[in-house]
């Protein structure tokens, strides 16, 4: 076993009504005037009325952050921010909202500028406090030091990595993901599923990483067909919300490899929603990697709950593959890169951008050349 270390948020809350603690835990951590960082659609949908409603004076809301967000929307956020004398950041939202909140509590009052920030340890030191709470279940950006942006100018999507982006305190309340859209629901889901299952399969994977991912893939798949078939079961959202946790925490130490390598660029050029186009690729890279790890498929076959009895490795593998492939299916996700448009002739020019997210690539168990993935695309048409 090589040395792993294990990073996440300095404290975790989980747990029903956890969310009613969020101005207690800003209060700790001296923050009197929060700078909350949401979306429109959560707070139309009026779950961020429950937290804003813990507080006794009002508090600065900003709810421009897109579906993917840009480095613009950064820029414009620490604007906002700056306008007022706040002493803390709090995230309420899905993961662009967290991966704004996170680059804003070390992005303002910086001089440096942001696109400096991108790779690995390129942050500055976090001043600010921060509280991240997530409204859907999927992304684990709640965990993660990891902040995903949209880079317009080359037409793909840039990560910003640094222990700095970690919060100091993560809630994990699963009414605050009630009004979540089902199609939403779905898409982060499934993201979830793939953090665990990328995690549990890269070559950076650990004990305690493993353990996370595949008790992430026992609770997933029970819990997602759930609750896309009935959103208001708390129960499942529940499961949800500590499935997608665990597979943060997994991923977040562990990484994740090709589908998200792969998925980058479907999101910069296409403007495909990240859990979306994550669980598009999902059952395609799956089919490349079984030939280098059929053991761990094994291992995943038995979460997923298949049966695995008297047969080879190979075939509980293929079975792994047809079960993804269904389960995208029955939870709304649509079927192959010609569904949203994209032509075949734009494959090349795809493969060619996945080819250089090397960051992620290194976790894949099996060595993807730019042919491979062009041919893992094809596949995907």
């Amino acid at each position: 076993m090589s040395i792993a270390t294990f990073k996440s948020a300095h404290r975790l809350i989980t747990g029903a009504q956890s969310s009613q603690q969020t101005a207690t835990e800003l209060a700790k951590l001296g923050v009197s005037n929060p700078f909350i960082v949401t979306d429109k659609g959560v707070r139309q949908s009026g779950t961020l009325d429950l937290i804003t409603a813990q507080f006794k004076h009002n508090v600065t809301i900003y709810d421009e952050v897109p579906a993917e967000p840009e480095v613009s929307v950064v820029e414009h956020c620490a604007e906002a921010f700056n306008q007022g004398k706040h002493d803390g950041v709090l995230a309420v939202g899905g993961g662009s909202a967290m991966d704004i909140a996170k680059v804003i509590a070390v992005f303002a009052g910086q001089n440096k500028p942001l696109l400096e920030f991108f790779g690995e340890n390129n942050a500055p030191t976090r001043k600010l406090p921060l509280i991240t709470l997530p409204t859907t279940a999927g992304t684990g950006s709640e965990v993660t030091n990891i902040a995903i942006l949209a880079d317009t100018e080359n037409q793909i999507k840039k990560g910003i990595v640094s222990d700095q982006l970690l919060p100091d305190v993560a809630i994990v309340s699963p009414e605050m993901t009630l009004s979540c859209p089902r199609s939403v629901t779905a898409a982060s889901g499934v993201d979830a599923l793939v953090h665990a299952i990328e995690a549990y399969l890269s070559n950076f994977a650990s004990p305690v990483t493993d353990a996370l991912a595949i008790k992430a893939m026992s609770m997933i798949r029970v819990a997602l067909p759930k609750v896309v078939a009935n959103p208001h079961h708390l129960q499942a959202r529940e499961e949800m919300a500590t499935g997608s946790l665990l597979a943060g925490l997994a991923f977040g130490n562990a990484g994740v490899g090709a589908v998200h390598a792969l998925a980058y660029p479907l999101g910069g050029r296409y403007h495909m929603a990240h859990g979306v186009s994550n669980a598009l690729m999902l059952p395609y890279v799956m089919e490349w990697n079984k030939l280098a790890c059929a053991q761990r498929f094994v291992d995943i076959a038995s979460a997923l709950g298949l049966y695995i009895e008297a047969k080879t490795e190979n075939q509980i593998a293929s079975e792994v593959v047809s079960y993804l492939h269904q389960l995208c299916s029955d939870v709304g996700i649509p079927q192959g890169l010609r569904s949203f448009d994209i032509p075949r002739s734009a494959i090349p020019e795809l493969a060619a951008e996945a080819i250089k997210v090397e960051r992620l690539l290194r976790n894949n168990p099996r060595v993807l050349s730019q042919s491979d993935i062009e041919k893992i695309y094809q596949a995907a048409y």
